[in-house]
């Protein structure tokens, strides 16, 4: 018979990839969204200082690929990807840091669905809210690509934030850490005195 209530520390992937391995995910998720940041900054100087048409502006891998950018999977792609890395690196963040990541993965989501609404309108070769080409629901009242650079820009703030504070925590967020980013003893807080 076994004694005591000790836990058995969780196992498996999503425990890997927020303990042990936390610190490479982090690192391979960033990458990935520099590379959406990329895009949309490359469209927009294509628009702003090279004066493309905006449908010629398809950003990085778009010029290449375009049926990437006018079937809607390369944003959707992306979109669908910092959802999924959101949610699956959540559990690794404690304390202010989960805090900030919660508030970009809860954007990412609206994100993602005017992604998804695009998404579906190419596809299906129809378009919603009586408009000419895909619209998604912000798009009503904001150009596309003025919008995804604010959505990319919404989402992007808080989840710096909650990288710095992650790689800073203070001593009880320290303490309940359970990622390998930070060393133990890594807290920003001053040791107490000694009197």
């Amino acid at each position: 018979m076994v004694s005591g209530s000790a836990v058995a520390p969780p196992s498996g992937p999503i425990a890997r990839i927020n303990g042990s391995h936390h610190k490479a995910a982090l690192n391979l998720y960033l990458f990935v969204v520099i590379a959406h940041w990329a895009e949309h900054l490359v469209q927009a100087y294509q628009i702003w200082v090279l004066g493309m048409p905006r449908p010629q502006a398809r950003g990085v891998l778009g010029q290449f690929f375009p049926w990437l950018v006018t079937s809607e999977w390369l944003h959707y792609g992306y979109a669908l990807v910092m959802l999924v890395g959101l949610f699956l690196l959540r559990p690794g963040f404690v304390g202010r840091a989960r805090t900030w990541w919660t508030v970009a993965l809860v954007i990412q989501f609206w994100h993602h669905i005017e992604h998804l609404l695009l998404l579906i309108q190419a596809q299906a070769g129809v378009t919603f809210f009586g408009a000419a080409q895909p619209t998604s629901v912000v798009q009503l009242v904001l150009a596309r690509v003025e919008l995804h650079l604010f959505y990319n820009s919404v989402v992007f703030i808080p989840m710096v934030i909650a990288m710095y504070l992650h790689l800073r925590p203070n001593r009880d967020e320290l303490a309940a850490t359970t990622c390998s980013c930070v060393a133990r003893g890594s807290s920003r807080e001053p040791a107490p005195s000694a009197a």
